[in-house]
This record gives C-alpha cells, structure tokens and sequence, in this order.
C-alpha cells in the first residue's frame, strides 16, 4: 500500500473509533436501564449488573460497526476536500479507485470482525445473558421484594419487608390468605431467602405466627426464635429452557430441531439470513459515502449537500432492511429481497461512481480526466 494510501487509512481509525464507542456508550446506557431494577429492587451486586450489561453488547455491535465506519468515512473524506489534499492528489494523477482503496481495507476488516460477531460472539453472550436471567428469575432469593412496599409471591401469599441489609430482611411481615377461613400473618425482626436441596426457604427469625379459625372464631398465637417457611411452590421451576433465536448458531437456525421451532421457523430463517447479509452492509455503506464525496466538482466550503443525500440514502437503506427482517420473518419467500437490497444499492452507487449513471450529486457530463487540478478522476 503507498504512503498516501496508509495515510488516508490511517486518517479513517481515528474518527472510526470515536463514533463506534460512542455509538456503543449510548447503547449500552439504554440497554442498562433495562436491568438497573435489578440492582434497585433485587440488591443485585454492581459486578453482576456490569456484567449482563456488557453481554447484552454484542447483539448491535454488528449494526454499530457498519454505521461508525460510513460517519467517520463521511467525515475524513470531507475533511480531506476542504483541505484540498484530495485536490493534490487527483493533480498527481491518483484515480479514483485508488482514493478508494484505504476505506476498502478497512471496510473488508470491519466486515470480517462483523462476520465474527453475529456468527459467534453474539449468540454465545446473548445466551449467557439469558441463561443468567433465567437463574435470577427462578432463584426465590431474586424475587422483587421492594423495601416499604407489598410484594405479592403468589395469589394470596403478601410479604412486606422494612429495610435489606446485605442478604438480610429486616421488619417482615408475611400474610398467607389461601384458606379463606384460616389466614395466617407472621411477623418477624429479620429474616433470609436460601436454597437449600429441597428448594427455597425462607427462614424467620425472632417473630411471631397468628392464625385465626373464623368458623370458631379463635386466634392461635406461635412465638418463634427461627421458623422456616416453604417457598418451594412459589418458585418457577427449572428444566431445559427453550432458546431464542439470537441465542442460537447459524447452523441451528437453517435447521431447527428443538420444540417450537416448526411455528417459528419464519423467524428462525429471517434471523440466519440477516446474519450473513448484514456485515456485508459495511460495503453498500462505503459505496454510497464515496459515490457522493468523489464525484463532482470540488468545493472547498464544505459538501453538506452531497452528505445529506448520502445519509438519507443509507437511511432509507437501512429502513428497507430493518423492514425486510420483519417481513420476512413472516413470509419466508421475501428472502431473497434481503440480498437484492444491498446488491442494488451497491451496485447503483458504483455505476454513479464510474460515471455510468447521471451526476445526481452535483457532477456535470462525463467523469473529468485524472491529473486536473479541482476536479475528480
């Protein structure tokens, strides 16, 4: 690769970077909202909140990827007009193709570490941040028992709790009404969630049981230094949990043989077609950022004109695909539109470039020659 070439290449990492973490920083704060209740009402620890945070990462990390690479080529290639270094380097006689090349590799390495995050990355966090979803959700001890309020466990079962300290409940009060006729209300100074090999316990401490017989309208009265109650009905329970389709491997997803795959296999199709298609939007991207910054004659005041057309193409792209992976995922004989997509993009924005369409961005006539100062090759 020319030094020239290594230096438009080395101009494009910069930005690149900057948009894709922040790009990321913004999602991966949306995402955390979504589970910053487990850390409010489960007292989860900050580390196993980070964690299922950052795992939740590599499900857009493949859309995030594509989208930084054409901002930061939008930007440096502008950049590099106003500058008129792009006007050098046409008068030295570069050909287009080769003003090209560096944001090709690039867009090529971003393709490839796209391919590795939807092929393997992303179903291996996906399905470890459900697997651990599904751990909290069964576990009794994960229950959303929000300090000062009534937690319902089950349809007449009422717990109340003052404060949490750690893994300790303090000020309980539990009201069991499933017998109508015989409610029970516990009260108690603390108290603890636990596993044990039968299941769920929680066990009370320093309290006391009242039951009241309504047909004879009696009250039994029970002091207590430690009393277990059972939780092990109100828990769901465990088995094989059935698996999305962002948690499975391509190889699954073309050939789906787990229980409900067949009502799903829409979806399980639009997934894995999604997949091998969408890295490759790195390339129509890079086709449409260039189609609108090479062509044309060279203004030094900026090309905003020429972006804002290139962003409203890759919108209306990118909405077409989005749209296509719903609709596909419903009628499975749209599938092949989910590749005529890019192909035509592509190819529609290479032929602007080679001149063999009409300068819709601001070009007059044939393509200008190589090697004139102020124009394009």
């Amino acid at each position: 690769m020319p030094r020239y070439q290594r230096y438009l290449f080395r101009q494009l990492i910069g930005p690149f970077l900057l948009v894709a973490l922040g790009l990321t920083a913004v999602v991966w704060l949306s995402q955390s909202l979504r589970i910053i209740d487990l850390i409010v009402n489960k007292g989860l620890s900050f580390s196993t909140f980070l964690l299922m945070s950052m795992l939740v990462l590599p499900t857009f990390l493949g859309a995030i990827l594509p989208i930084a690479f054409f901002c930061s080529l939008l930007f440096v290639y502008n950049r590099l007009t106003i500058d008129s270094e792009l006007v050098c380097l046409r008068a030295a006689g570069i050909s287009q193709w080769s003003l090209a090349k560096p944001a090709l590799v690039m867009a090529t390495i971003i393709v490839v570490a796209s391919y590795a995050i939807v092929m393997y990355v992303m179903p291996i966090s996906h399905r470890e941040f459900k697997e651990r979803q599904f751990v909290l959700r069964s576990d009794h001890s994960a229950l959303l028992l929000e300090e000062g309020s009534f937690n319902s466990l089950t349809e007449g079962v009422t717990v109340y709790i003052r404060g949490r300290e750690g893994g300790t409940l303090n000020g309980i009060l539990v009201h069991d009404a499933r017998e109508r006729e015989r409610p029970v209300t516990m009260m108690a100074e603390r108290g603890r969630l636990v596993q044990t090999a039968e299941g769920p316990r929680f066990i009370l401490f320093n309290g006391h049981r009242q039951r009241i017989d309504r047909d004879s309208a009696q009250l039994s009265l029970l002091n207590f230094e430690r009393y277990t109650m059972d939780l092990g009905e109100f828990a769901q329970r465990g088995g094989n949990r059935w698996r999305e389709p962002r948690e499975r491997f391509l190889d699954e997803l073309l050939d789906p043989e787990s229980e409900g795959a067949d009502r799903l296999r829409g979806k399980f199709l639009s997934e894995a077609h999604n997949r091998i298609v969408s890295p490759l939007f790195a390339y129509t991207l890079l086709a449409i950022g260039l189609a609108a910054l090479l062509l044309g004659n060279v203004d030094r005041r900026g090309q905003w004109r020429r972006m804002l057309v290139a962003i409203a193409a890759a919108v209306v792209f990118e909405a077409v695909a989005l749209f296509l992976v719903n609709a596909t995922a419903k009628n499975s004989s749209l599938i092949p539109l989910m590749y005529l997509n890019p192909v035509l993009v592509t190819a529609a924005a290479i032929a602007l470039l080679r001149g063999r369409l009409p300068r819709l961005l601001g070009g007059r006539g044939r393509a200008p020659e190589p090697g004139v100062p102020g124009q394009g090759a």
